[in-house]
C-alpha cells in the first residue's frame, strides 16, 4: 500500500482534450477571471476612498471582495495555466495549498454573509440601534470572527483529508484539489473522524443558514409595516443583492456537495464546481453594484479618475 509521502503530485480533470478546446477554454477562463479582478478591485477602491462608503455594510462588502478575489485566485490561474501548456500536474504542496486556502476562503465567504444579514436586519429592525450594534469595534470583531472560523475549518479539514494515506492514484476528477475528491484517493476509512468533521461543519452551515432566514423573515416583517412605499422600496433594494448572492452560493454548493448520486457525471460534477467556485466571485460585483446606486456612483467616480487621471483632470471621490 503506498502513502501519501510516494506522491509528489497530482493530475487534475481536464476542461477538455483537443487542443482547441484547451484554448477556448483558457480564453473564457481568462475572461472570467479579468472580469472579477476588475469588478471586485473597483469595489475595493471605492469603498477605500468614498467617505460616504465607510458604514459597516460596504466595510463587510469590502471584506467579500476579498473573500472573493483570493477564492477565485486560488483555483482558475491554475486551471488556465494547465489549458495554456496542455498539462493536468499540480504537485503535492500545490494541492495542499489549493485545498486549505478554498477552503479557508470559502468558509470565510459564507460566515461573513451571515454577518451581512445580520447587518441588514440591524439597519431595517432596529435602526436607532445601529450605531451601538455595529459601531467599527463590532464590526471589525465579527469579520475577525468570519475568517477566524474559515481559518479553523480549513486547517481541520486539510489536516484531516492529508493525513489520510493514499493508495498510490493521483488522478483527481476535478479540475482543482476538492476534499471529496481527494478522499476518493485514500486507503483509509476512517469513519469516526470525518463523522466529526462532518459534524462541525454541518452546525456550522446549519446555524448560518438558520441565523440568514430568521435575519430575513423579521426583515420582511418589518418592512411590511412601513407606511411608505418609498421606505418599503429603499430597504428591499438594500437586501436584494445579498439575498441574491447568498441564495446563489447556497444553491450551487448544495447542489453540488448533496446531490443524488444517480445523476452523478464527469462532466456534470466540473460545472457545478465551476458555478460554485468560479461565477459567484465574478457575479457578486455585478449583482451589487447595478442594485446599489451609491456605490454605483462611486465606482464610476473610480472609473473617471482613472480616465481622466493621465489628461490632469482630478476628480474628487469625496463629492
Amino acid at each position: 500500500m503506498s502513502n501519501s509521502s510516494s506522491i509528489t503530485e497530482f493530475l487534475l480533470l481536464p476542461f477538455a482534450d483537443t487542443r482547441e478546446l484547451q484554448l477556448l477554454h483558457f480564453a473564457l477562463f481568462l475572461g472570467i477571471y479579468l472580469a472579477a479582478l476588475l469588478g471586485n478591485g473597483l469595489i475595493l477602491t471605492a469603498v477605500a476612498c468614498d467617505h460616504r462608503l465607510h458604514t459597516p455594510m460596504y466595510f463587510f462588502l469590502l471584506n467579500l471582495a476579498l473573500l472573493d478575489l483570493g477564492c477565485i485566485s486560488t483555483t482558475v490561474p491554475k486551471a488556465m495555466a494547465n489549458s495554456l501548456w496542455d498539462s493536468r500536474t499540480i504537485s503535492y504542496a500545490g494541492c495542499v495549498a489549493q485545498e486549505f486556502l478554498f477552503v479557508f476562503l470559502m468558509s470565510s465567504d459564507y460566515s461573513l454573509l451571515t454577518i451581512m444579514s445580520y447587518d441588514r436586519y440591524v439597519a431595517i429592525c432596529k435602526p436607532l440601534h445601529y450605531g451601538i450594534l455595529l459601531d467599527s469595534r463590532a464590526c471589525a470583531q465579527m469579520a475577525a470572527a468570519a475568517w477566524g472560523s474559515g481559518f479553523l475549518n480549513a486547517v481541520l479539514y486539510t489536516a484531516n483529508t492529508f493525513s489520510l494515506p493514499l493508495c498510490g492514484e493521483n488522478a483527481v476528477d476535478q479540475f482543482f484539489c476538492e476534499i471529496p475528491k481527494i478522499l476518493k484517493l485514500s486507503c483509509s476509512h476512517s469513519y469516526h473522524r470525518d463523522l466529526g468533521l462532518l459534524t462541525f461543519s454541518s452546525f456550522l452551515f446549519l446555524g448560518c443558514f438558520v441565523f440568514i432566514v430568521l435575519s430575513y423573515v423579521q426583515i420582511f416583517r418589518a418592512v411590511q409595516r412601513m407606511p411608505s412605499e418609498q421606505g418599503r422600496h429603499k430597504a428591499f433594494s438594500t437586501c436584494v443583492p445579498h439575498l441574491v448572492v447568498v441564495s446563489l452560493l447556497i444553491a450551487t454548493g448544495v447542489f453540488a456537495y448533496l446531490k443524488p448520486p444517480s445523476i452523478f457525471s464527469p462532466a456534470l460534477d466540473l460545472v457545478v464546481a465551476v458555478l460554485y467556485s468560479v461565477v459567484p466571485p465574478a457575479l457578486n460585483p455585478l449583482i451589487y453594484s447595478m442594485r446599489m446606486q451609491t456605490l454605483k456612483n462611486a465606482i464610476v467616480k473610480v472609473l473617471l479618475w482613472t480616465f481622466f487621471r493621465n489628461h490632469k483632470c482630478p476628480i474628487s471621490l469625496q463629492r
